[in-house]
């Protein structure tokens, strides 16, 4: 999975079996977003979890904050591949 940079944030869309594969991996973000202090803006919509991507206490903009939770997020996906 790519991620693009657009509008001001970072952008990916991952795809998985069903609904339930796609809340697991969801949990596994949360847990990680949690570490890293940094909470993804995302949407879930049965097999598929979109995100956006940026730093709103830097006025809205892509940050190293997002750069690498984006990082973990790919490493999570990977996971259940």
């Amino acid at each position: 999975m790519i991620w693009e940079e657009k509008e001001n944030t970072l952008c990916a869309s991952f795809q998985f079996k069903d609904f339930k594969v796609a809340f697991d991996f969801m949990m596994d973000v949360a847990k990680v977003a949690e570490e890293h202090g940094h909470h993804p803006d995302w949407t879930n919509i049965y097999n598929v979890v979109s995100f956006r991507l940026n730093t709103h206490d830097a006025g809205g903009i892509v940050t190293q904050k997002d750069r690498k939770l984006a990082v973990a997020i790919s490493g999570i996906h990977s996971k259940f591949n």
